[in-house]
């Protein structure tokens, strides 16, 4: 009796057809955005079509947190983009939530590990705890309510303890944008050119920009990985290619064949 061998079946499942993403999205304000190009940068779409990265080719996973104030909309953010859900009730998120977004960027699998944190003090010191190893932070405040934009600095402040500056993308969202808002967005603008990070306004009530910034994060984090894989293959082929040349064995050995057997 011969045993056919079963299919090996995908432990993930297929990619939602409307997470698919072939263009880099539009920044939200030029004056406050990461970069203004319009189209991915040429070297990851060449990885991409050749599949010759670390990161291309493979299941990748980035880490997003989610900070900001009680209330001012954190979750219901995420729940809008991940659930397509408002919740009028509100609950305070106690420590971290999580939630997992997966993606296809240029033809590659890509996920976003979203996490939700608590804005209560005396939830901060659990929550910092999953700070570390961010690729994206992103600062959340309130459009209607200033004091909730001036707190941004220390979230900021406090991400940053456990991350690199130089390798995490920053982006400050001011909620709530279906309400009445005024002025508190110039200051906003200001502040995000301060921070270095790409400002965004949106609402978790009618959606509005909520899909749009959502797929900016993943495009951009995506593209971040990709031209870091492609930094860090570069420099082990230049490595290898030294370490190969100055081998002081190596040199003697090759003096030692040059010189003429004058003594025998």
């Amino acid at each position: 009796m011969s045993l056919q061998r079963k299919p090996i079946m995908s432990v993930l499942p297929p990619v939602r057809k409307d997470r698919i993403i072939g263009q880099l999205p539009k920044c939200f304000n030029k004056s406050a955005a990461l970069h203004t190009e319009n189209e991915f940068h040429s070297k990851v779409k060449t990885a991409c079509q050749q599949q010759r990265t670390g990161t291309v080719g493979r299941f990748k996973i980035s880490k997003v947190i989610v900070v900001g104030d009680l209330a001012v909309g954190k979750t219901c953010l995420i729940n809008r983009f991940c659930k397509d859900a408002f919740d009028k009730n509100y609950k305070a998120t106690i420590g971290v939530d999580f939630e997992m977004e997966r993606f296809e960027v240029l033809g590659v699998p890509f996920s976003l590990q979203l996490w939700d944190t608590a804005g209560q003090e005396r939830f901060k010191c659990i929550a910092s705890t999953y700070y570390r190893g961010a690729q994206a932070v992103i600062i959340v405040f309130d459009l209607t309510d200033v004091a909730s934009l001036d707190h941004t600095r220390q979230w900021l402040e406090d991400a940053m303890k456990e991350n690199d500056p130089t390798s995490v993308l920053l982006f400050l969202v001011g909620t709530k944008k279906d309400l009445s808002y005024s002025l508190i967005e110039q200051d906003a603008i200001k502040l995000a050119d301060q921070m270095k990070a790409e400002y965004w306004a949106l609402s978790a009530l009618t959606g509005e920009n909520v899909r749009e910034f959502f797929f900016r994060v993943a495009s951009l984090t995506f593209e971040a990985n990709v031209m870091a894989e492609l930094e860090k293959s570069g420099s082990r082929r230049i490595g290898e290619v030294v370490k190969i040349n100055s081998n002081p064995n190596n040199l003697h050995a090759a003096s030692k064949k040059k010189q003429p057997n004058c003594c025998q």
